[in-house]
């Protein structure tokens, strides 16, 4: 594993695959490369008081086959949010990204993710400040607004759900230097700063803002939040209309390389999200049909077996099997044998002292 490897020259993100805690990282991301050469990966959101002040060396690590590969951060303070984009180019990343889209109210404590669409000032700042100290691409991740809720009972945060304002939002941070940004199409439901109990969400080290206001309604779950309220592509294509010399991907809804194919005529690039963790062998098709790349599709049966010899690496460094073979559970979804596949490796990739044998006895009962 090298997580100093050069960058490369120019990021092509029309097909990326999101940033999910608790999903995206670095096991899954070299699983997916060995599926698409060509799609921007991105990290976990990692927020900076972990990067400055936790275990620096494990969060940025990365296996040199995963470029392009850019790092998401979480957090609102110009100066650290700088420290850690120049951490990012320091050791390789392709790009840093800053979530300005995450509705979970453990993250919202610490003031960033979706809750910064209120404060665009706030962003541009950062943003400036990030790109002064890297010459790797600056990007955000946002959403195309915030309010409360259709059930919230509480003013719980100041909306900002117009067009008007998310045009604003992006028109202060563009002048800040952001040139790309990512929007997952619909709106963030943030009803209240109750903890989120999610255990991805709850290990996020942060410096919590104080808490004021009433703590007896949670408001819906991140999960809700990833499918309400309704997508507004509409919305998307509007900002794309209105803002032509900005980059701008479309997140949200995108299932496959040939949905994220048919928005290319108006996006920039499109970004697909646990879709690609549940049903991964879908990106196979991402190369030939987005890319161009001639190279045959590799098979679900090739990709293991390039696989296996990194898990073994990883098990001699300490790795338990079941850290790494999550991501694979989906890869024979819809052929036969899938559910053996499945249930094989879930039943026995936990079990102390399982090693790659449990891939092979799986493989060889497809």
């Amino acid at each position: 594993m090298d997580s100093n490897t050069k960058s490369t020259s120019v990021v092509d993100r029309r097909l990326c695959v999101a940033p999910m805690l608790g999903w995206t990282d670095r096991h899954e991301r070299f699983f997916l490369r060995l599926i698409t050469r060509h799609t921007l990966l991105y990290t976990e959101m990692i927020t900076t008081e972990a990067l400055l002040h936790g275990d620096r060396k494990r969060l940025l690590a990365y296996h040199s086959s995963e470029h392009p590969v850019a790092l998401q951060l979480g957090g609102n303070g110009p100066r650290v949010l700088a420290e850690c984009a120049r951490l990012a180019q320091e050791h390789g990343y392709d790009e840093v990204n800053l979530n300005c889209g995450c509705p979970s109210q453990r993250v919202r404590l610490g003031g960033f993710g979706a809750c910064l669409l209120a404060e665009p000032e706030q962003v541009a700042r950062c943003v400036a400040a990030m790109g002064r100290a890297v010459s790797i691409p600056v990007t955000v991740k946002t959403r195309l607004g915030i309010d409360n809720g259709p059930d919230s009972d509480e003013q719980a945060v100041e909306e900002h759900d117009s067009y008007r304002d998310l045009a604003r939002f992006m028109e202060i941070v563009a002048d800040a230097g952001c040139k790309t940004f990512i929007i997952h199409a619909r709106k963030a439901w943030l009803a209240s700063l109750a903890p989120d109990p999610s255990p991805h969400v709850q290990h996020l080290q942060t410096a919590h803002r104080p808490v004021t206001g009433a703590h007896k309604k949670r408001g819906i779950s991140p999960a809700q939040n990833r499918k309400l309220p309704p997508l507004r592509y509409d919305a998307a294509r509007a900002v794309k209309k209105e803002f032509p010399a900005l980059k701008i991907v479309l997140n949200g809804g995108v299932e496959d390389p040939e949905s994220a194919h048919g928005h290319l005529g108006v996006f920039d690039g499109v970004m697909m999200g646990r879709s690609a963790y549940h049903h991964p062998y879908r990106l196979a098709s991402a190369d030939g049909l987005i890319f161009a790349d001639p190279h045959p599709v590799p098979s679900r049966r090739e990709i293991i077996e390039h696989f296996i010899p990194y898990v073994e690496k990883q098990l001699a460094a300490g790795v338990p099997l079941g850290r790494m073979t999550r991501y694979i559970l989906g890869l024979f979804g819809g052929q036969p044998g899938a559910g053996i596949w499945r249930r094989t490796i879930s039943e026995q990739a936990h079990r102390p002292g399982a090693g790659v044998e449990v891939i092979r006895t799986a493989l060889g009962r497809v």
